[in-house]
Formats: structure tokens, sequence, C-alpha cells
């Protein structure tokens, strides 16, 4: 951006302006709203100009600008309409240590002014730097129309009693109190007049002063490919209230801009042959924020649930009794099992194998049926959105290094013949089978677990080669393509 927006202290401040037509006139309606000082230099002034000066709302003098008319402003406005008498005083004001603003003439300017809704104290400055006023005009029309005229009630009447909520303990606590207020109590309690909305202050800060702390949480977001327009609105309201964001190297500026300003933002990425954070390391961070009581997001790029190592995370998490929730990528879920794969139904269960019954958690589906969650990344879901798919059977496969053939692990050895391969259901000695092939770098290349059909309990291709050697070239239908 070429223009900083920023809010100027006016009160009792000097500005001074040059001119007394059109644009003069619509200047000083946005400038008779502060409580600045203004002087108005123009030999011909519109009537309105004259109105207000017989009120007292600025000082006129009619005539042209002159040097030392200047002196001790904070801002100028020249708003003659010609450009030659706009430079002599903008010359003059710029000696004499003001601001300048030429009206429509942004190259010459030192500052604009933007397109305002007021609603006091609250004020949104909407400013294009002079590319489109058009646009500055509908988004004002559009916000004046979306904002209560009460808006300001509520904030000054909020202002008043901001020393009274510095009893709260700082951080959280605060913006938890100023947020119930400004989107439940006060709405509900404006319409009745501002002895109600006080009351409805004095009431929220009692029930406050003795709510307990809230626990720390940790919303697992996915970052979908980027545009934050895909982002879901819980993923949305995660970044806004989070207090820490821990994110990957794949997460675009556009998404981080969108976290709290006074968050602590935390780079865990991880780049191949370059810096990385070890795994290890985020679980730590994940815990340790949390348990100091802060809201944390752990922003990943893509789909969290898969190939972003969540169910580790997931685990450090349980380990210590830490809340936590998804908020899955801006796309359609893959989840299997549940309709709705982000909010189970059913009553909470326990997990009494991590040693946690005291404390209902959700488990997770498989076709209706609860079940373990293993250390794999799978897709099904968990009651608080998280998802998560079971083990199912394996056998691992590679490429022969020398003959290059497809070949399958056996108990003893290694075997061509698919129906020969050994079928493993357990998910830990799967683990050790492969990592045993990968081993064995005199003999395989590119060892993998391949799927089994589970209703004849035989291994299933899952790779094109292992597919057109088990059924010949004549007979196999890769997608819709029939392979000859």
């Amino acid at each position: 951006m070429d223009h900083f927006p920023i809010y100027l202290s006016t009160k009792g401040q000097r500005i001074v302006l040059s001119g007394g037509g059109e644009a003069a006139l619509a200047k000083l309606r946005l400038l008779l709203k502060t409580e600045a000082k203004i002087s108005v230099f123009a030999p011909t002034p519109a009537p309105e100009i004259a109105a207000w000066a017989d009120a007292g709302r600025l000082t006129l003098h009619t005539r042209a600008l002159r040097h030392g008319d200047v002196l001790c402003a904070k801002l100028f406005y020249a708003a003659d309409e010609d450009e030659t008498e706009d430079a002599r005083t903008a010359a003059i004001a710029r000696a004499e240590g003001a601001l300048v603003n030429i009206v429509d003439n942004l190259h010459d300017s030192a500052f604009i002014t933007p397109a305002i809704v007021d609603r006091d104290p609250v004020t949104i400055a909407i400013g294009t730097e002079g590319a489109a006023p058009v646009l500055a005009r509908a988004i004002k029309a559009d916000l004046e129309e979306r904002l209560p005229t009460t808006l300001g009630t509520l904030a000054r009447i909020g202002k008043g009693f901001r020393k009274m909520a510095d009893a709260l303990p700082f951080g959280r606590p605060r913006r938890d109190f100023w947020r119930d207020y400004y989107f439940a109590a006060g709405p509900r309690a404006v319409a009745d007049g501002k002895a109600a909305v006080e009351n409805a202050l004095n009431t929220l800060l009692a029930d406050h002063q003795t709510r307990a702390a809230r626990a720390g949480h940790i919303a697992f977001v996915g970052g979908g490919p980027g545009d934050p327009e895909l982002l879901t609105l819980k993923a949305r309201r995660a970044l806004d209230e989070a207090d820490v964001v821990i994110y990957d190297r794949l997460i675009s500026p556009e998404i981080l801009e969108l976290a709290r300003r006074e968050a602590l933002m935390i780079d865990v990425g991880k780049e191949g042959f370059g810096p990385s954070t070890a795994q290890e390391t985020i679980n730590d961070l994940l815990v340790e924020h949390a348990q100091a009581g802060a809201q944390v997001v752990r922003l990943k790029s893509g789909d969290a649930t898969v190939f972003g190592r969540l169910d580790e995370e997931i685990d450090a998490v349980d380990a210590h009794g830490i809340g936590c929730h998804a908020c899955h990528a801006g796309r359609k879920r893959l989840a299997r099992g549940s309709a709705d794969c982000g909010n189970h139904a059913g009553p909470p269960a326990h997990r009494p194998e991590r040693g946690q019954s005291d404390r209902p958690r959700p488990d997770f589906l498989w076709a209706g049926t609860p079940c373990r969650r293993p250390r794999h990344h799978r897709i099904v879901s968990r009651g608080d959105g998280i998802m998560a798919k079971p083990f199912t059977p394996k056998v691992v496969t590679a490429n022969a290094l020398l003959e290059g053939d497809v070949i399958y692990q056996t108990a003893t050895g290694w075997t061509r013949k698919l129906e020969e391969a050994e079928v493993l259901t357990d998910e830990a000695v799967a683990d050790v089978r492969l990592i045993d092939a990968i081993q064995q770098a005199d003999l395989t290349v590119g060892a993998y677990l391949a799927d089994v059909d589970t209703s004849t309990n035989t291994p299933k291709p899952s790779h094109f080669r292992e597919a057109f050697r088990a059924k010949g070239p004549s007979n196999y239908t890769h997608g819709k393509q029939e392979v000859q």
C-alpha cells in the first residue's frame, strides 16, 4: 500500500482550508464532525460556509490565503478548484509545516481523506488511494446499511466502562468480556436505553469475575489450496480468536492476514533439504501454549487430515488432556462411514486405554462403529470433527532390484505371485515388515504397503503394474480405457 491508514488526533488542533466552492463544502462537512479549530480562507465563500461561521463552528477569512496563515496547523486542504491557486497555497502550507491535501490531486498530496462510516466513536475509513472513488462509496453504502445506528451508543457506554473492566485479568478474560458485551448483552439491552445497558454491563462483569478461566484449546485448521475465500466460517472464527497460530511453510500470506494482529505467529515449516522444524518440537509447542491457557490454531496447508501428520499431533494433545477440534479445508471432506463427518450425534466415548477414563471424549467412527485410531493418516470422522481411518489388511510389495519385476513379501522371503503374499492384519507388524523391506536395499526398491481385498482375504492390486501382471493385458480395465 502507498498510503498507510492512521487516525489523527484533531481535538483542539488547527486545520486550515483554502476555497469556498463545492470541493471546500465536501471537505468541511467531514471536518466539522471533529473537534478541531477550523480556519477557512475564501474571497467568495458559499452561503453554507458563511452560515457555519456565523454559528461559531469555524473561522472564516474572506480573502485569499497568505504567508503566515497556516502556521501551527496540522492539516491543510487546497480546495480552490484552480490548479494554479491550489499549487500556490499548497506551497505556503508545506513551508509552514502542515500536511497538505490538494483536492483531486493525489500525486501532490501528502495524505488523502477516505470515505467514512460514522458511528461515533466507531469510525470506518475506506480508501482506494484515488483509484476507484465510486467503489469506496459503494462499500460505504453497504456498511451504512449493515451497521446498526446503536453501535455508537454501545461503544460510548463501553468506553466509559473500561476502567471497571480492568478488574478482569489482562488478555483473553477481558476479550471474552467485551465480546459478550458487544455481541450479546449490549445489543439486547440497548433498546431499553442507556441505563439498561449500564445495568447489563455491571451484571456481565460480576458474572465474568466469578467464571473459571477458559481452558486452553487447539483448533486444527486446514488451509486448503491457499485461497482465503475457501476457508470455512468456523476456520475464520478460530483464526480471529487465536492467541497463538502455529503454521506450515505452504500457508499463503493471505490466510495468515486473517489471524488476530496480536496473535503470536510461529512458523514451523518443513522444507526438503532445507530448514525444518521437528515434529516433536511442533507437538511440544501445541501442548505448551494450550496448557498455558491459550486458544491455539494449528494451521496446516491443504487438508490437515491427509499427509499432514495430524494423528501424531492429536496423540500429543490427547496425552495431556487438552481439548481440540478440526476445521477442515474449504472443500468437500473425503470422509467415509458418517454422513456428517464433523459432528457425531452419539454420546462421547471413553478411552481407558489412554488412561483418560475420567475424561469423556468422542471416539472415531468407521461405518458407524467406534474403533481405535491408528498411527497412519487415514480419513473418517470423530465426534470433534477430526478424521481418521482404521488400519486395513496389507501386503508388502516392491520392485526386485535386478530384474525390475513386482514382488511380494512372504513370511520367509519374496515371491512374484500375488496369491502367495503374506497378508498383514496388524498395523504394528505391517510397519515392522515394511521397514524390513525398505532396509533390504540389495534386493528391493520402492517398497510400500498394498491393500488387500477383505472379501476374499487376498491381495488387491493397488498399482497398475500389479493389476496388469495379475489379470493380463487383455482383460484389465484401467479407469474407462481397456488396456490392449
